[in-house]
C-alpha cells in the first residue's frame, strides 16, 4: 500500500522559525487584573501566531468574578497566553500573559518561574484591581513596568498621580499605551528592557 501523499509537507511558517542570529532569549510576563488587555497585547505584538487559552465565560463565574467595567466580555484566559517578539537580530522575548481572574492566580507561580521582568497592564476605570497584582510582583522580587492601557471613556490621570496612588517607587517606569497597537505594545516592552538593563548596570556598579 502506498502511503505517500501529494500534499505538500507541513511545518512551521517561515515567520514562526526562530532567527539563526538569536543569541539570547528572555521570558517576560504580562500581568494585570481581569479584562485589562493582556491577551490583546500579546496578540498585537507577537511575531508568531499567539497561543491562547481563552474559554467562553460561564455561569460558574457569576458572583465570583468581578466584571464591572468589562461586562460585555464573553471570554477569559484560563491558563496563559504565549507569544514571541524579536527586539533585534540577537534578542528574543518570550511573552506569557497571565489569567486575570483571582480564582486562576494559583497558576501565576509557574508562569513567574524564570521570568526576567513583567509588564503590569492598568485600566484606570478599575485601578484597585492592580494593587494585589503589584504586591505579588514586589513579594517575588520581579522587576516590572506599569503600562496604562487606553480604554474609550476611561478617566485620564497624570502619570505621577497614578504613581502616587499605586505607591510606586520613583525608579519604576510608568507609561501609557494602546494594547491593540503593535508599535505601542512594542514600546512598552522596550521600556521594560531598558529598565532591566539599567537595574543590572546599577547592581554591577555596587
Amino acid at each position: 500500500m502506498d502511503f505517500r501523499s501529494s500534499d505538500p509537507p507541513t511545518g512551521p511558517r517561515p515567520a514562526d522559525i526562530l532567527p539563526q542570529t538569536a543569541a539570547a532569549a528572555v521570558k517576560i510576563v504580562i500581568v494585570g487584573g481581569f479584562g485589562v488587555g493582556k491577551t490583546t497585547m500579546v496578540g498585537a505584538v507577537s511575531e508568531i501566531k499567539p497561543l491562547t487559552t481563552e474559554e467562553t465565560m460561564t455561569r460558574a463565574g457569576v458572583g465570583v468574578d468581578d466584571t464591572w467595567g468589562v461586562d460585555r466580555k464573553i471570554t477569559t484566559t484560563v491558563a496563559m497566553d504565549f507569544g514571541r517578539i524579536s527586539i533585534n537580530d540577537e534578542l528574543v522575548l518570550y511573552l506569557f500573559g497571565t489569567p486575570g481572574q483571582e480564582r486562576f492566580w494559583f497558576l501565576w507561580r509557574g508562569l513567574f518561574e524564570g521570568a526576567l521582568g513583567a509588564v503590569v497592564l492598568l485600566d484606570t476605570r478599575r485601578l484597585e484591581i492592580s494593587f494585589d497584582v503589584i504586591g505579588r510582583l514586589e513579594e517575588r522580587g520581579v522587576p516590572f513596568v506599569v503600562a496604562v492601557n487606553s480604554f474609550p471613556g476611561a478617566p485620564e490621570h497624570p502619570l505621577e498621580e497614578l504613581r502616587q496612588a499605586l505607591d510606586l517607587p520613583p525608579s519604576v517606569p510608568i507609561l501609557t499605551c494602546d494594547a491593540r497597537r503593535r508599535e505601542s505594545s512594542r514600546d512598552v516592552l522596550l521600556t521594560l528592557m531598558r529598565y532591566l538593563h539599567s537595574q543590572a548596570a546599577t547592581q554591577e556598579a555596587m
